[in-house]
């Protein structure tokens, strides 16, 4: 019998979000041989524990896993710390975790997709982590491909690689810095994810993504990336804390199974595709440096936001 990663899912305040993911998953091959564990935070102030009431008394009627685990927050952690503990727990039990938001849905095909990777390359030190989703780069992608670093929306990772996260935003700033990698790092300075770690970095943000592609990135580590996604960010409807209103990042979510078994090394032609998207991206988002405040995550739904505009 196959033995899938669990699912490590982090909720709020966003019931229909919630409610559309969790049925998303549930339409995947593998739901029913899969371990959901839903971390829940607690309110952050008054006028949002009605909202995050909901979203918990849902939580206990979910169904069609092998089985849900429900942490509720006591206190409110952010979403940030949520996921580093989170994953840590679950990683911590189970050596391996596929980790989603409340405004990612899936499809059928992601949670094959994340377990033949993750069973494949195991044992392959190269490979850091895998990534259901794609920007909606212009140029079409044969098979799936690896970058060098980490990302964010809808992935998985190993216990080895887990380990290898550095929390400590200024000593990964510092590094890059000494290295001489920031235009790499800010895919031939087509965006300020530099910043985004400088900022953090300095207490202007909390995000814990940014230091998670940094550390993979820093280590020579890469990411599998599907040649067409498998994720679709649906929390672009200013409903969330980091959100914007936009379809910028909008994209058809697969119907058929990806195969993951490619060579291991950075794709230079992605990488180019990436790199023209961004700078897209950033020349209507960033006309006048405003984006020096702006976190890895909030980078992109900025540009989604002005780009509705």
């Amino acid at each position: 019998m196959r033995h899938t990663a669990p699912i490590a899912l982090f909720v709020y305040n966003r019931l229909q979000h919630t409610q559309q993911v969790v049925t998303a998953l549930k339409e995947n091959h593998l739901s029913q041989d899969s371990e959901l564990y839903i971390f829940a935070d607690a309110a952050r102030h008054a006028e949002a524990a009605s909202e995050v009431a909901i979203v918990r008394k849902y939580l206990n009627s979910i169904a069609g896993f092998k089985a849900v685990h429900i942490c509720l927050r006591e206190t409110n952690l952010g979403v940030d710390e949520n996921i580093m503990q989170g994953v840590t727990e679950v990683i911590s039990k189970h050596g391996k975790a596929i980790v989603i938001e409340d405004d990612l849905v899936t499809s059928p095909w992601f949670l094959k997709y994340m377990n033949d990777a993750l069973d494949f390359y195991e044992c392959k030190d190269d490979v850091a982590s895998i990534h259901g989703y794609l920007l909606p780069i212009q140029q079409k992608m044969e098979s799936a491909f690896f970058l060098k670093g980490a990302d964010c929306w809808g992935w998985a990772t190993w216990k080895r690689a887990w380990d290898l996260f550095e929390r400590d935003g200024s000593s990964l700033l510092e590094q890059l810095e000494k290295r001489g990698l920031q235009k790499e790092f800010d895919f031939n300075n087509t965006y300020p994810y530099f910043n985004a770690l400088k900022q953090q970095a300095i207490g202007n943000t909390k995000e814990w993504d940014i230091r998670w592609h940094a550390s993979m990135f820093l280590a020579g580590k890469l990411t599998l990336y599907p040649a067409q996604s498998l994720v679709k960010n649906i929390g672009h409807d200013a409903s969330g804390v980091h959100c914007g209103t936009s379809t910028v990042f909008d994209v058809e979510l697969s119907q058929s199974p990806i195969a993951v078994e490619v060579p291991i090394v950075h794709n230079e032609a992605a990488f180019q595709a990436f790199s023209l998207f961004l700078k897209y991206l950033s020349s209507i988002t960033f006309p006048q440096k405003s984006w020096l405040s702006r976190s890895f995550r909030n980078v992109r739904d900025l540009g989604a936001k002005l780009l509705a505009r």
